[in-house]
């Protein structure tokens, strides 16, 4: 249907009779506090030719740049057929998956997507459909709530090393709920030491959740915080990056019962890092707590003859349709990049995802040492990591980031607006896509820019 706008004789003949004097009367009940001020700020609308010529130069700024920064979201190699076939109509296009007689692809698609991610993650149940990591975590922090009975409280306990967005999401999501989160501070090593937990043992919170590796790159000693959890009557929440689960013990084998959801955010898996999206998360769960799992879940089965089918399986519709019954509101379909996701788990299978997993370890190691040959240039986390680490810098992060990107090197993440204790440290990471080449470019790059800052 074409867009048709009014005209104003038309809004005022509209206006004429319903009784009001202009647009904004129909809105009086709506109170001036909380209402958007004028956007002002938006520039008058342009041309098509002006438009297609301005994107292509803000386009050009990302060219032969050289990123070292990860934070949660990593340059990966994406083999040219990911997107050669999630390109295709039929996956493109596709619409959520209700009618299984129309919608067998997809939903066949999905079902080996669940299938892959629980073997990667050694959990029994996985779903599709969250919008990214971060919504994940706070979608397994209300699953948790209404899952653990033996608790009455409404609280969690959260390692303030998880990823400061996620944190950012769990808050908005949980505090407007009545769900208090009480963080847990990471020690000298950059993890959540035994001692930390002396002061929680014997509490009412209804979950743990446990980054892995956390935001630093630092590997936590999860099996030994997974048992307090499950001794102190918590449900575990494991908060992984999956390619790291090639390489570390899975979730679903940490302690002596497991993490009970494992949650993370899927960009890694053949979604390329593109202007802030768009992202995928992913959920799995042990099997008793399944009804409580939000996010559509495909189930496969056998038709009157005895074929093989699937089909959305656990949830009524009303999931997805009337708020007042659902689990979640969860309902936007991320089947594209589940899509992606799936193809290339399919073409690297395990070797190969353990074999990105290790090159992008040894870039990290490699850069690290040629990082700390730079005079006054130190490690800031003495235990293991993995992909990326924290460097301290004699000076401002910010200013060296800066004068780095006047090279065309995006050089880290600076740490001390999140963390303010860390001041002067940056998180820098690397991938298997980067050269030797890439790597003392960039160890020159530093060194030039703490020469011109010093001198």
């Amino acid at each position: 249907m074409p867009f048709i706008p009014h005209t104003e004789e038309e809004l005022a003949d509209m206006l004429g009779v319903i009784g009001v004097k202009q647009i904004d009367d129909l809105f009086d009940e709506v109170p001036a506090e909380i209402q958007a001020p004028p956007l002002d700020g938006i520039n008058p609308g342009i041309n098509e030719m002006q438009m297609l010529r301005q994107l292509g130069e803000r386009a050009a700024q990302d060219d032969n740049v050289l990123c070292f920064v990860g934070a949660g979201a990593y340059q990966h190699h994406i083999p040219a057929a990911v997107w050669d076939i999630t390109s295709r109509g039929e996956f493109m296009t596709a619409y959520t998956p209700y009618q299984a007689e129309a919608s067998q692809g997809t939903l066949q698609l999905v079902y080996e997507f669940q299938s892959m991610i629980t073997q990667l993650m050694s959990m029994e149940v996985a779903n599709a459909s969250l919008y990214d990591g971060a919504t994940a975590v706070a979608e397994a922090a209300l699953m948790a709530i209404r899952a653990n009975r033996k608790s009455k409280s409404r609280k969690l306990l959260v390692a303030s090393s998880l990823h400061p967005l996620y944190r950012d999401v769990l808050h908005a999501t949980l505090t407007n709920q009545k769900i208090e989160i009480v963080e847990i501070p990471f020690g000298a090593n950059g993890i959540i030491e035994p001692n930390q937990l002396a002061e929680f043992a014997g509490q009412d919170y209804a979950a743990l959740i446990i980054p892995q590796p956390n935001f630093f790159g630092c590997i936590e000693s999860v099996n030994q915080l997974t048992d307090w959890g499950h001794k102190n009557g918590q449900l575990v929440i494991a908060v992984v990056n999956p390619t790291a689960m090639a390489l570390f013990t899975p979730p679903g084998e940490w302690g002596a019962q497991g993490a009970d959801i494992a949650v993370g955010e899927g960009q890694p898996l053949g979604v390329p890092v593109s202007s802030g999206g768009p992202y995928v998360g992913f959920m799995c769960c042990k099997q008793k707590i399944v009804r409580q799992m939000p996010g559509r879940i495909i189930g496969q089965t056998e038709d009157s003859e005895g074929n093989i089918g699937y089909t959305l399986t656990l949830q009524a519709r009303e999931q997805h349709i009337r708020r007042s019954k659902a689990t979640s509101n969860i309902c936007t379909n991320e089947g594209l990049l589940v899509t992606a996701a799936t193809i290339y788990m399919s073409l690297l299978g395990y070797k190969g995802l353990q074999g990105v997993a290790r090159a992008s370890h040894a870039n990290t190691r490699s850069l690290a040492q040629k990082l700390y040959a730079i005079e006054g240039v130190e490690p800031v986390f003495d235990g293991p990591f993995f992909h990326e680490t924290v460097i301290k810098v004699p000076g401002c992060a910010d200013t060296i980031l800066s004068k780095l990107a006047e090279q065309r090197i995006l050089g880290g993440h600076a740490l001390e607006s999140r963390y303010p204790a860390l001041a002067n440290t940056i998180l820098v990471c690397a991938t298997e896509i980067k050269t030797e080449q890439d790597l003392q470019q960039f160890t020159t790059a530093l060194q030039q820019c703490l020469s011109e800052i010093g001198s």
